[in-house]
């Protein structure tokens, strides 16, 4: 899938990217992905909640399956570890100019409109049949659940082992089977993994 020139889409991108390394070292949380301690799961899903609602502007091809003037629509599938910070990024938050719809879903609810879907660690035990019904839609799929990536997600956001930094692991295989791919900035910053 053809990028688009490097010209102001990337400028957006990199400042976006840029806006979100200072959000992350406003909230206290060091360099850029880092969680203030093991034992304070409010900064590390609150930094989370910053890389899952600014992950949009850094992913091609979403933007083709949704009309411009549509909301861009991420849904949460489980049991919400993010609490109001996502509601108030979803009010802030305008992937590609267009507005965010933040949706809690029910975990038996169609995902057919969502753009992007992140599920929550509550779902881990039936992660394959998540899976399998994500492959039928266009959503970029995004996880915190060990091992999301491999299992053909898109998108992990996995807490370093000493608990201490967020890494990005994503799979651009998943995400090429359904068009989409991501930003050669954002790939710099992740750790890409396979199935």
């Amino acid at each position: 899938m053809a990028q688009p020139p490097v010209g102001t889409a990337c400028a957006l991108s990199w400042a976006g990217l840029r806006r979100l390394l200072a959000l992350a070292l406003a909230l206290g949380m060091g360099c850029g992905a880092t969680v203030a301690s093991a034992n304070s799961p409010v900064a590390e899903y609150t930094l989370k909640a910053a890389l899952l609602f600014r992950l949009p502007d850094f992913v091609w091809g979403a933007e083709a399956s949704s009309p411009g003037s549509q909301p861009y629509c991420l849904c949460l599938l489980g049991t919400d570890p993010f609490g109001a910070i996502a509601d108030q990024l979803a009010r802030t938050t305008l992937p590609a100019g267009r507005s965010m719809k933040f949706m809690r879903m029910e975990p038996s609810a169609p995902l057919t409109d969502c753009d992007m879907v992140f599920v929550a660690r509550s779902e881990s035990r039936q992660l394959a049949t998540v899976l399998r019904r994500l492959a039928g839609t266009r959503a970029v799929t995004v996880s915190d659940i060990d091992g999301f990536a491999r299992a053909g997600g898109m998108v992990e956001l996995a807490l370093a082992p000493e608990g201490q930094h967020v890494n990005l692991l994503i799979n651009r295989g998943a995400a090429a089977d359904k068009g989409l791919s991501f930003h050669a900035q954002l790939l710099r910053l992740a750790r890409v993994v396979g199935p």
